[in-house]
């Protein structure tokens, strides 16, 4: 398959690898319902992209892979990525398929969206891309399960990642589970994937919709080989499982604005306090706090929270952090002796 690198300057270092499409996405930029909404706004949307930018914006160096229509979404969807603070280097432009596109209602309650990315330029990428694919100094390699339904090339390209020696690197998968990308393809091979990376991050109730059980001593027996494995639990929490231990962390109290983005901001709060070398809680809490901070904004990737903040809670004893609350009003933290940062 023939794709065209466009000169994107010097790379970047980077210590993270995340390699998934990411689309032009349409959000309505005024009120009432969609189909008489004239005035959209035009940002990015993609799992593995949203990683990388909250990764960049937490310090730790990013490296985004995908492939992208030569046309106007493309060339803004590596603007905003590459403007994130993400190396974009590795990105290929395909001159025949499209950038996909979806478009979405954004509010408190969900975020319906309407998808356009059958035959897109990422769909097309196989395990060929592999041997041009530069992992001097990556630590950790992210992916997750959209790109698998992409298409049967996408799938193969996985495998191969998942397959390729580690050589001191971490493999992280993500299941972002996609119903409607998966009506005409078997899902089974989900399992497979996520038994094959080093850690799993997955939420309860997609792992009940596809593999029946949400419960984390269920999903440990169904994957045995990852070293960790992050069932994420909604509003309740977050479950860690690592090393024979199991620690549990309470989500924060959030006055939510948008909550679509949150998983992605999770796991990459996640993910830096685990190369950062954080305890099992100070990982879960860090990653709780970036998800907070996407669920106060309407856009995919939030803003971190003041370094007061995290700073506060981070290694809070445990009344603190469960009687805090986050606001937009001014990112107002209540503290259980009434404090506000």
């Amino acid at each position: 398959m023939r794709f065209d690198q466009i000169d994107v300057g010097t790379p970047l270092a980077a210590e993270v690898l995340c390699l998934g499409e990411s689309m032009a996405v349409l959000v309505p930029a005024e009120p009432g319902p969609v189909h008489e909404v004239r005035t959209w706004t035009r940002t990015v949307g993609g799992a593995e992209s949203n990683v990388a930018c909250h990764l960049a914006r937490l310090g730790v160096p990013s490296r985004w892979v995908s492939a992208l229509g030569r046309d106007a979404f493309g060339r803004a969807v590596l603007a905003d990525i590459r403007a994130a603070g993400v190396d974009v280097s590795a990105v290929r432009f395909d001159p025949a398929r499209p950038t996909g596109l979806y478009v979405k209602e954004a509010n408190a309650a969900g975020s319906p969206a309407r998808y356009y990315r059958e035959g897109s330029a990422a769909s097309a990428m196989g395990p060929e891309l592999l041997a041009d694919l530069d992992l001097t100094g990556i630590r950790l390699v992210h992916l997750s399960g959209i790109t698998a339904a992409l298409s049967d090339n996408c799938l193969a390209l996985l495998r191969a990642l998942l397959a390729a020696p580690r050589r001191g690197r971490l493999v992280s998968f993500d299941l972002n589970w996609r119903p409607t990308l998966w009506r005409d393809r078997d899902s089974g091979v989900l399992r497979d994937l996520a038994d094959s990376a080093d850690l799993v991050l997955v939420g309860s109730d997609e792992a009940e919709a596809v593999w029946g059980t949400g419960e984390p001593d269920a999903l440990r027996e169904l994957l045995p080989n990852p070293a960790t494995i992050v069932v994420k639990q909604g509003e309740r929490g977050a479950t860690l499982d690592e090393a024979g231990t199991r620690v549990f962390e309470p989500a924060l109290r959030v006055d939510v604005v948008e909550p679509v983005g949150a998983g992605d901001a999770f796991a990459a709060g996640f993910l830096a306090a685990t190369l950062a070398g954080a305890s099992a809680r100070q990982r879960l809490r860090a990653g709780h706090l970036q998800a907070a901070a996407t669920l106060l904004t309407s856009e995919d990737v939030g803003t971190p929270l003041p370094a007061e903040v995290t700073a506060a809670l981070i290694d809070a004893d445990q009344l603190t952090w469960s009687t805090a609350h986050l606001s937009t009003s001014g990112i107002i933290v209540s503290l259980a002796e009434g404090e506000t940062v």
